[in-house]
């Protein structure tokens, strides 16, 4: 086995440099008529099927190294296209040709090298198919995949259509790799520059694959960049924010502080007004309580009566289910019983009939005996006169031929009649057994009838009583719906008087709203009153001097107007604002006034 390994390595290395070099004469195109190309491709399939192992089936052994190229589709996705391509071929009809295919093809793709090193990777896959000791298992497996690598210079153009390669054999021609000494010792340069060329090309091969990780490399570098500055960019927004939210809740706490404090003393402004507020409400809710509390208790007792009465229904409905069963059982045992009964009364006619025959037998029988009784005692009577005879023949004049005759006849008409006898005897016997016997089932009829009779009457009764039980059930029903009418009466009446009762509470809740805004609104316009009475707005031409600190007013020391007591100040003594009735708005408030209005504010407040 490692004789074979190197001797298909050397071989491998003799066939791509052959062929590499050929195709640096031809300009690195090839054609399928190629011979180096077609020997390259008998290498590679012996360095394929070596180690192979043999498949056997009911045909026979199957020895093809199509097997391991499969798996390369499920290592590698790009492998798929070759893979389902040479499915599809219709010439192909065997796993050699396939796998001859599907090595043209990865050589036109330029990437054998790369699949057959996803292959020698998984190691641990191709143990099923090849021995341990073969060259895909060992490490010359590595040295062939890069001796592969230097073929992606080259450009293959093959048609897999109209060649036959399910019949091709794979014979390695060794007269391309044998030449003369002077041709040997002649071509080193050659040689030489050929390898120079092989390992430039293979050179730019890696070139060209490390070009392709940098630049993979470069975009990830270039999109981490991006996201890194948006980042940044998003973080120094973030802190921007924070600091502008910061102030904004140092403002918001600061108004809320003021907030609270107004909200304080409106509270209990407004505590006072509810508490006249509730007393109305409560005197005015205890008349509806009373009712809606009369209402509940009436609710609750129909509530009651419906569950008895819901109750009571579903017992009777129980009742009528298991009456309306047992008079369907009643009805179909009375059925049978009718047909057992015109069943018995047929055979009663029957047992009738047979004895009407009987009795008209036993008369004949009778007749028939009293008339053989009858010949019996005339029988009798001739042997009598046939004694007489023969006693006064004996006496007159016995002949003794008569007399024999005499005897015969009448020891004849003794058996006839004792044989008469007899019959007539049995005949009666039979006669008689069969009367009783009829006699018998005619009483065992009669009891029946009774018993069937009487059974009739029991189910009439029973029917009878059902039929009674039946009809208070319906009355019951009925006195049933009544009540549910009534309860549905009162349902919608109490719906009603909810109704009522919900209106009224709005009602009542409408004026306390309306209560207490009049009330706010009076207390303004008090207020306003009382800011009114006794204060005019003075003019600008009528004042001279500050109200409060009597500082002449000049350019840099402007009159204002106090918006309470219509006076006019310096800006020193005017500077508060407040809100007044009278204005939306917080207006300019002189100080005396401020002080005034705040007193005022804390004393309704407390």
């Amino acid at each position: 086995m490692m004789e074979e390994r190197a001797n298909l390595m050397h071989m491998m290395k003799l066939s791509i440099k052959v062929l590499l070099q050929s195709a640096l004469s031809l300009g690195r195109s090839l054609d399928a008529d190629h011979a180096p190309l077609q020997q390259f491709f008998v290498v590679m399939e012996h360095c394929l099927k070596h180690g192979l192992k043999v498949k056997k089936s009911f045909i026979g052994q199957n020895k093809s190294f199509f097997g391991p190229l499969e798996l390369v589709e499920k290592l590698c996705p790009e492998a798929s296209d070759i893979a389902t391509s040479v499915r599809n071929l219709p010439e192909l009809k065997t796993a050699m040709g396939r796998g001859r295919a599907w090595l043209y093809l990865a050589l036109m793709q330029k990437k054998l090298a790369d699949y057959l090193k996803v292959l020698i990777d998984n190691k641990h896959l191709l143990s099923e198919f090849y021995e341990p000791e073969a060259l895909m298992m060992e490490e010359e497996g590595m040295v062939i995949v890069g001796l592969l690598v230097g073929l992606n210079v080259l450009d293959a153009n093959l048609c897999l259509k109209g060649e036959d390669l399910d019949s091709q054999v794979g014979v390695i021609d060794f007269s391309l790799y044998l030449k003369d000494v002077q041709e040997l010792n002649g071509g080193r340069e050659h040689e030489r520059i050929t390898d120079v060329l092989d390992q430039k090309n293979y050179v730019e091969e890696l070139n060209r694959h490390l070009s392709c990780t940098v630049g993979d490399l470069q975009t990830k570098i270039d999109g981490l960049e991006k996201t890194n500055s948006k980042l940044q960019e998003e973080l120094s927004a973030a802190t921007d924010r924070i600091c502008s939210l910061q102030e904004e809740q140092q403002q918001l706490r600061a108004q809320n502080e003021l907030i609270r404090e107004r909200s304080e003393k409106s509270v209990e402004i407004t505590k006072q007004d509810t508490k006249v507020e509730l007393e109305t409400y409560k005197q005015t809710r205890q008349g509806l309580d009373e009712l809606y509390s009369d209402v509940w208790k009436q609710l609750k007792e129909e509530k009651k009566v419906r569950l008895e009465v819901e109750k009571e229904l579903e017992l009777q409905i129980g009742m009528k289910t298991e009456m309306e069963i047992a008079m369907k059982l009643l009805e179909k045992d009375t059925h049978e019983k009718q047909d057992t009964l015109v069943a018995l009364r047929q055979q009663l006619e029957e047992v009738k009939a047979i004895n009407l025959q009987m009795f008209h037998k036993v008369q004949d029988a009778e007749s028939s005996l009293q008339q053989k009784n009858e010949a019996i005692t005339s029988f009798e009577e001739k042997i009598n006169q046939v004694m007489s005879s023969m006693k006064q023949m004996e006496r007159s004049s016995p002949r003794l031929s008569r007399v024999q005759q005499a005897e015969r006849a009448r020891q004849d008409a003794e058996a006839h009649s004792h044989t008469l006898q007899q019959e007539l005897g049995s005949r009666t016997g039979a006669l008689q057994q069969q009367l009783s016997q009829l006699h018998g089932r005619c009483s065992s009829l009669e009891k029946e009838l009774k018993s069937e009779k009487e059974q009739r009457q029991a189910l009439q009764r029973e029917l009878q009583y059902e039929k009674d039980n039946s009809s208070l059930l319906q009355a019951e029903l009925q006195q049933v719906e009544g009540l549910k009418k009534e309860l549905r009466e009162l349902q919608d009446e109490k719906t009603e008087l909810q109704k009522v009762c919900d209106e009224q509470e709005q009602a009542l809740q409408e004026m306390g709203l309306h209560l207490s805004q009049s009330k706010l609104k009076m207390e303004d316009i008090k207020e306003v009153n009382r800011a009114l009475k006794g204060h005019t707005w003075l003019k600008d031409d009528e004042a001279t001097h500050c109200k409060q600190c009597e500082k002449e007013f000049s350019i840099s020391r402007r009159k204002h107007h106090c918006r309470n007591c219509g006076h006019i100040f310096c800006n020193t003594c005017s500077s508060n604002e407040l809100a007044l009735p009278s204005y939306p708005k917080p207006v300019r408030v002189c100080d005396s006034c401020h002080t005034l209005l705040l007193q005022g504010c804390s004393s309704t407040g407390s």
